[in-house]
């Protein structure tokens, strides 16, 4: 652009006085440009607004003056826009987890987000991950739709900048969008009035002219007297119709011979697929075998209902039979370490994993599936322990806020379908481990005691393990020994 273009611009009566331009250049940044001008401008131009853009203070009110040798550039504005606007990606899931299906905005475009407020989940075949806005700001954009995959990285929404709309900033557009209904509210008297007197009048039905046999019936004979007012007429009723036939216009009309028959078919979440692959993968990897036992649940009973009350009163926790089958499954693999290692290589493993420590995994059922929290050395945990780890896991999984790390890793798994009413089954190995124990419901039955018959309450018990490494002997051996330390749980105070 030559000097003379620019002269003959500034070179209007309008320009004389000084004038006011109002722009927003980005949220929450309300800046007033003032500018003077003469007859002619002198001197070359000089650009100073960038400077002067970064002395004011972004986020309030500033002046910013420019005199004759400053000019506007007109990508200033669109520049300090960009910088007012941050753009937020897929966060870090986890290090095995690259993308994942968005499951629902808590916030849509125009709504205002504080820093660290939850804006979307995002599914994953582990965990339901929560994605928090790292600033506060104005929604201007959302880069992906709900039920759509979205990867690591790539964009999810961006933010304009701002401080938080104050609370009458709402109320005159919300005003506003009320008036056109109140306007039209009085109105609908009147043109209801008006319309019914423009209207032409309805045309009268003309009167049925009397049948021409009319004069030929004879008068109805009077009712007879009767205290009690008249009846109406009944009318004469159908017969019910038979299923038969009310039946048959319904098959007619769907075309079945059965009948209306529905089906729905739902896409499987990214839980359940990766559990479907995960149960795939242990049956053709591992070489599964299960051996099953049972135990007299009298003892455990009995010190849980003894000191129920007081563990709840003292330690706010409920005593249940969890910590007791843990604190079993512990001393029996310290016992028999075989069944707490695990197989690891190429080729299907060629190296046994022993592991010193006991990660306990407990099987918890949530509304999408199965999951595993794992309860961190629990060999050097005490039953009080052991039952409030649990209680905290299961209800983060309840509650989908169970996270990567609190599944990750686990040398042995105990998974109880007794509290749904499972008297017996046969779980299946949570790889990469080797073995996993199965609790059931707890059923009073006739046992033998001593040469005599008595009803005991007995819960059946069974160990699922990986033959390729663990023989018969120590699977049974692991699963007697757990029934002992249940049935006399002194035996775990003294070592035995």
């Amino acid at each position: 652009m030559s000097l003379a273009i620019i002269r003959r611009a500034v070179q209007t009566p309008t320009l004389n006085a000084a004038r006011s331009i109002r722009c927003n250049p980005f949220a929450g940044f309300s800046t007033t440009l003032r500018y003077y001008s003469s007859k002619h401008v002198r001197g070359s131009f000089r650009e100073t607004l960038p400077n002067a853009f970064a002395r004011s203070n972004v986020g309030g009110t500033s002046n910013v003056t420019l005199n004759r040798h400053t000019i506007l550039n007109p990508f200033l504005f669109m520049q300090a826009r960009n910088y007012a606007d941050k753009t937020v990606t897929v966060p870090p899931m986890a290090e095995s987890i690259s993308e994942g299906t968005l499951k629902r905005w808590t916030k849509q475009v125009g709504d205002f987000i504080h820093a660290d407020e939850e804006i979307a989940t995002i599914e994953t075949d582990k965990v339901d991950v929560t994605v928090n806005s790292p600033v506060s700001g104005t929604i201007i954009e959302l880069y992906a739709e709900v039920d759509s995959t979205v990867t690591v990285g790539a964009n999810l929404f961006k933010v304009e900048l701002g401080d938080a709309p104050k609370e009458g900033a709402a109320a005159p557009s919300a005003s506003a969008e009320a008036s056109p209904a109140q306007e039209e509210k009085p109105e609908t008297p009147d043109v209801s009035k008006k319309k019914a007197e423009s209207a032409p009048p309805e045309p009268k039905s003309a009167p049925s002219p009397p049948p021409s046999y009319e004069p030929l019936r004879s008068p109805p004979p009077p009712p007879p007297q009767s205290s009690s007012p008249p009846s109406p007429p009944s009318r004469p009723e159908s017969p019910p119709a038979s299923p038969t036939r009310s039946v048959l216009p319904l098959l007619a009309a769907t075309g079945s011979p059965y009948g209306p028959r529905e089906e729905r078919r739902v896409k499987m979440n990214r839980m359940r697929l990766r559990i479907a692959e995960r149960l795939k993968e242990s049956q053709n990897s591992a070489a599964s075998l299960t051996t099953f036992n049972e135990i007299d649940m009298s003892n455990i009973m009995e010190l849980r209902n003894t000191y129920k009350e007081l563990i709840l009163k003292k330690h706010g926790i409920k005593l249940g039979f969890m910590s007791a089958f843990v604190k079993a499954a512990v001393y029996a693999l310290q016992e028999v370490a075989v069944v707490n290692a695990s197989i690891e290589g190429p080729d299907g493993g060629d190296t046994i994993v022993y592991k010193d420590y006991v990660d306990m995994s407990v099987a918890v059922a949530t509304p999408k599936g199965l999951v595993t929290p794992v309860v961190r050395n629990a060999h050097l945990m005490s039953f009080i322990e052991i039952e409030k780890a649990i209680a905290e896991l299961g209800q983060k999984a309840r509650d989908g806020k169970i996270t990567i790390e609190d599944m990750a890793g686990g040398t042995f798994t105990i998974s109880n379908g007794g509290v749904f009413g499972s008297l017996m089954g046969t779980p299946i190995i949570n790889i990469p481990q080797s073995a996993i124990l199965g609790m059931h419901i707890t059923k009073e039955r006739p046992v033998a005691i001593n040469g005599k018959v008595e009803i005991r309450p007995m819960m059946y018990v069974a160990l699922t393990y990986d033959h390729r490494l663990i023989d018969g002997r120590e699977a049974v051996t692991f699963l007697k020994t757990v029934k002992e330390q249940v049935e006399d749980p002194r035996r775990l105070l003294l070592d035995v």
